[in-house]
């Protein structure tokens, strides 16, 4: 703001051209996109896609680039997905996870260590990708580690080492929801629980998962929405973030 405030008192910029430049936030209608996420949290603003028309979409999408900004869209069906790249052909699809991004080098923000996204079965994939892609988008490592659920607890420990060396973890899982349990008793980095719809009657839609990681006896872990792969991954994003400015420091 102040650099801005000295260019208007220098002549090289208009008072018009400031006010757009320190606008907070850009009115399209229908969403107010905010161009100054970024400054404030060191992401831009994320586009939640479910609900939302495929014009809604490319509009915001052409807003946040005009400003330069990376472009991450969550809960996209392949359908909408398909119409929204023809026009913006730069950005990604990622079908299983359902994410269109702007491609990013892995590790060019973040030069040390990496996130573990650990899923407890196939059918959990699509929330575990959705918090893997979400994570490599911004700019961080992942290594993921799928089908460890309980029920063989043996693949869990075959991968325990490489896990434990994690800056955090992000465990995904259904049915009883015990992985976060079990893997929060094993390592000394944050886990980031985040539960599935997957199961049977009785699991509530992920109702059962969700309690079971919120009554955890492990220490150290935090829990999600259901289903929320992207809110586990912007939470492990900003605690491998701080990991690094320690290391860095």
């Amino acid at each position: 703001m102040e650099e801005i405030l000295k260019q208007v008192q220098q002549g090289t910029i208009s008072v018009e051209q400031a006010k757009e430049q320190l606008a907070t936030y850009e009115n399209l209608g229908f969403a107010k996109v905010d161009h100054h996420r970024e400054k404030r949290q060191g992401f831009p603003e994320t586009i939640y896609g479910e609900g939302k028309s495929t014009e809604q979409i490319i509009a915001i999408i052409t807003a946040i680039k005009a400003k330069g900004n990376a472009v991450l869209v969550t809960r996209m069906s392949k359908g909408k997905a398909t119409e929204i790249l023809e026009q913006h052909t730069d950005l990604q699809y990622d079908e299983q996870s359902q994410i269109i991004y702007s491609e990013r080098n892995i590790k060019s923000e973040f030069k040390l260590g990496y996130i573990a996204v650990v899923c407890a079965g196939t059918s959990d994939l699509r929330v575990a990708e959705e918090a893997a892609v979400t994570a490599e988008a911004f700019g961080c490592e992942v290594r993921r580690f799928y089908d460890v659920g309980v029920a063989g607890i043996h693949r869990l420990f075959d991968n325990i080492e490489e896990i434990q060396q994690a800056t955090v973890s992000i465990v995904v899982a259904g049915m009883d929801g015990a992985l976060p349990s079990v893997v929060g008793g094993l390592v000394s980095h944050p886990v980031i629980a985040v539960p599935t719809s997957v199961g049977y009657g009785a699991s509530f839609n992920g109702m059962a998962a969700l309690l079971t990681m919120l009554n955890s006896c492990a220490s150290g872990i935090s829990v999600v929405n259901i289903d929320n792969g992207f809110g586990g991954a912007f939470s492990a994003v900003l605690i491998h973030r701080l990991a690094q400015q320690k290391e860095e420091g």
